[in-house]
């Protein structure tokens, strides 16, 4: 039985990296189950709704304040959360409220990071991407901060 996609899901990475709103409903979690994601990351203050519910899909909490940038050290441990993951052929989701902001935030880090580009590059293309993402310049300039720190 097909089950249809989460709030705002997205692959950036098919298989390796998605996006999204936050699950709430059981049909969430086992869409992402399905595809063959064992890794959600939560950004928000709270845990999702259910999510215990779904033993096989792994929580990582890495708590951001909304509208705020992440700390170089939380996107370091989101950017290791995902090697790890990859590295065993899981598949990783990231979620804040939305699946903007903080989201986006993120998975413009991880393309800087994956695949050698620019933070301003890394941007434009999670805007491509999942539109609306990245919403403050706080977030924008921790994207060009991490690109500056890495390369």
């Amino acid at each position: 039985m097909a089950s249809s996609p989460p709030q705002n899901f997205s692959w950036v990475e098919a298989g390796r990296l998605a996006g999204l709103a936050m699950p709430r409903m059981p049909c969430d979690y086992r869409y992402l189950s399905d595809n063959g994601i064992k890794h959600l990351v939560c950004l928000c203050e709270r845990k999702p709704p259910n999510h215990e519910a779904f033993p096989e899909l792994q929580l990582h909490h890495i708590k951001i304040v909304d509208f705020t940038p992440p700390s170089p050290a939380q996107i370091d441990r989101f950017l290791s959360i995902v090697e790890e993951a990859n590295a065993k052929k899981e598949g990783v989701a990231v979620h804040c409220m939305h699946g903007f902001g903080r989201t986006g935030t993120m998975l413009a880090c991880y393309l800087v990071k994956s695949r050698k580009i620019s933070g301003i590059d890394a941007i434009n293309e999670i805007r491509r991407m999942r539109a609306g993402s990245i919403e403050t310049t706080e977030q924008e300039k921790a994207v060009v901060q991490f690109y500056q720190r890495i390369k």
